[in-house]
């Protein structure tokens, strides 16, 4: 009985302990997708066009992840979760990338950041319909309370402008926050299979071959030599930081978290993206509605958290 309870007891702890690591995770990815905004902007379109980025993107992260795999992860997937891994390469990888880069040189990044706080929405509806994840009050009021955290941040910013000249980027991003729910529900149930190298491993591997046919071209136009090096530096970074390692993490979240919870971390983006420009650019400053908006998507964050943990116990 006693060695029962203690048996219990080292299971939460390492329960929690995987939860909190997650947790770390999708902050990092948050942090990388926050400063994504303004840095692949600075690439596109005059040193590289978009579907030529997410080529390299793509490429660049496919041969680290099957370099990886090759050493350290020895797994051999099952063939009948092959059409599995291809559809969630169309929704993780082609066109989540080829719209949103497409569409965000066609608008502008605060437009981005702001049509993006649909996807928690998106993924709470999708994960409903098909892993059965229960809609609570606790979900609903922590949205809530992270898209008013992440307006209050989006919509005093003084380049917000929806209008007729961005409206086709504004619609690429629409589209590309509905399939990256559908991504990050859809890849949910092949975490109990598969480590999560041999996942993105193959995820990428149908995605670029999606992706060849609508970069190639603009790919061979891009002028190497004419490009200077801090955009060299940004390419780097977009395909290092914010492609490879953030695919990890955020696939390595949702082995300990719902999609529900994985998806609201993305109302952290613009509050990181702010501390970034104020760090960096000292452009702006640390204000109380910034303060404000932090503790109402952290607020958020938690009471999403909540019912997960809760039925995990």
């Amino acid at each position: 009985m006693l060695r029962s309870a203690k048996s219990g007891t080292r299971n939460d702890e390492t329960s929690m302990s995987k939860s909190l690591q997650a947790h770390l995770a999708l902050l990092v990815v948050n942090l990388l997708y926050g400063a994504n905004y303004s840095i692949a902007k600075e690439v596109m379109p005059a040193y590289v066009q978009p579907f030529a980025f997410v080529l390299m993107r793509v490429g660049g992260a496919l041969i680290l992840f099957w370099i990886v795999s090759a050493i350290f992860i020895k797994e051999k997937i099952d063939k009948k979760d092959l059409p599995r891994m291809a559809l969630l390469a169309v929704c993780g990888v082609a066109c989540n990338q080829l719209l949103f880069l497409k569409g965000l040189s066609l608008t502008t990044p605060i437009n981005a950041s702001i049509i993006m706080i649909s996807n928690p929405i998106i993924v709470l509806l999708i994960a409903a319909f098909f892993l059965k994840e229960k809609i609570s009050f606790s979900k609903i009021f922590g949205i809530a309370f992270g898209i008013a955290g992440a307006s209050i941040m989006l919509l005093y910013n003084k380049n917000f402008s929806f209008g007729s000249e961005t409206i086709t980027g504004d619609l690429m991003i629409l589209f590309n926050s509905i399939s990256w729910a559908c991504y990050v529900v859809l890849v949910k149930p092949l975490m109990k299979k598969y480590n999560t190298f041999t996942i993105v491993k193959w995820v990428f591997l149908f995605g670029f071959i999606y992706v060849l046919p609508f970069g190639y071209n603009q790919f061979t136009q891009i002028s190497w030599a004419t490009m200077p090096a801090s955009v060299w530096r940004d390419v780097i970074f977009v395909v290092l930081g914010v492609t490879f390692i953030a695919y990890v993490l955020n696939t390595y979240a949702l082995r300990a978290l719902s999609p529900s919870v994985v998806s609201i971390y993305i109302y952290l983006q613009p509050f990181f993206a702010s501390l970034i420009a104020i760090y960096y650019y000292k452009n702006d400053m640390l204000d109380l509605r910034k303060i404000t908006a932090g503790v109402l998507i952290v607020f958020g964050v938690y009471l999403v958290s909540q019912p997960f943990a809760k039925s995990k116990k």
